[in-house]
């Protein structure tokens, strides 16, 4: 299909779209936010999106990530996209963040976006929309990103640490995060499917949990003991560089299959076991892993609320010129 044809399509599948959810919500993000000051904005991230995960379809899941990262810390303002400068350390430089990769993938998108509409479209909605692209072009659910989101101007490593939610979180510290935020217990259970793809290095959240769980030389003792004796043969005590899958045999398929994992006791991280540890989340993974599974439905709009988290609308922020930039 050539582009012509591709736009097209994306115009015309926007348009209906547009016509049925064209309206503002409490935050001042609409559907089509774009649709007159640059039209072609969506269809421009949508192609740029695709010619990156076409060549390296595991920056679906990286891209995802860095999502959820801006959202918890500031809100969805792009925060995470800002470069450290001499007189402050920014988000992408903080513990939780070192591991972030794809930033290319939104600054390629930008650049596009800018060619065709200088200075109208934000980092924060181009991040949301490549986030939503990259995971449908995997075979994941697709969703409507309403848009209106404006960039902001403050990021610091602190922020990060306090605000990001740890793999070594227990229920209470999840609850607590997520509902800190304005999400639900389901959303912490639904969102916390985001690990059905991607992988992790297995330090320091494997082997801390593999080999000194409380600090004694021990291991988590929720972890199934023969999924842990596997992590012990591919994550060795110190290892710095091997990566392990954080849902094993299924990493590159946006499936429900993690919820069956997780209920067997083999989730990679002690976040992913900690649900097990009340009642509402679950009972959400083991009805995933049932017939009448509804993971994928529940996704786009628990990330639909996700997006929404702490927006600068209006007049609020800036429109950024370069991402890793504040004007």
């Amino acid at each position: 299909m050539t582009s012509s044809k591709l736009l097209s399509l994306i115009f015309l599948h926007q348009a209906l779209v547009v016509f049925v959810l064209d309206l503002p919500n409490a935050e001042g993000l609409k559907i089509g936010f774009y649709q007159q000051t640059c039209p072609s904005a969506e269809a421009i991230i949508k192609i740029t999106t695709a010619q990156y995960i076409s060549r390296a379809p595991s920056l679906a899941p990286a891209l995802l990530r860095m999502h959820f990262h801006d959202c918890f810390v500031n809100g969805c303002d792009g925060s995470v996209l800002i470069n450290s400068t001499k007189n402050n350390v920014a988000e992408k430089d903080s513990a939780p963040d070192l591991s972030l990769r794809g930033f290319q993938v939104i600054d390629g998108v930008k650049t596009a976006v800018e060619n065709e509409c200088p200075g109208v479209v934000s980092c924060a909605d181009i991040l949301a929309l490549v986030a939503r692209d990259a995971v449908s072009m995997i075979k994941g659910p697709y969703w409507p990103v309403p848009t209106g989101r404006r960039d902001g101007r403050v990021s610091t490593a602190q922020n990060a640490l306090n605000n990001i939610p740890s793999p070594f979180s227990n229920i209470t510290q999840l609850e607590a995060s997520f509902g800190s935020k304005g999400l639900s217990v389901k959303d912490l259970a639904v969102l916390s499917g985001a690990h059905t793809i991607g992988i992790s290095h297995c330090f320091p959240a494997v082997t801390i949990r593999l080999y000194n769980f409380t600090g004694k030389g021990d291991t988590d003792p929720t972890i199934d003991p023969n999924y842990a004796a596997v992590l012990k043969k591919i994550c060795k005590p110190g290892d710095l560089t091997t990566l392990v899958e954080m849902d094993p045999g299924s990493r590159k398929t946006f499936d429900t299959h993690y919820y069956s994992i997780v209920s067997k006791r083999r989730g990679l991280f002690q976040s992913d076991g900690a649900l097990l540890s009340d009642s509402e989340t679950k009972a959400y993974v083991l009805s995933q892993i049932s017939s009448g599974s509804t993971f994928l439905k529940d996704f786009g709009p628990a990330m639909v609320k996700m997006g929404k988290i702490g927006v600068l609308t209006g007049k609020s922020g800036e429109i950024r010129k370069r991402c890793a930039f504040i004007n």
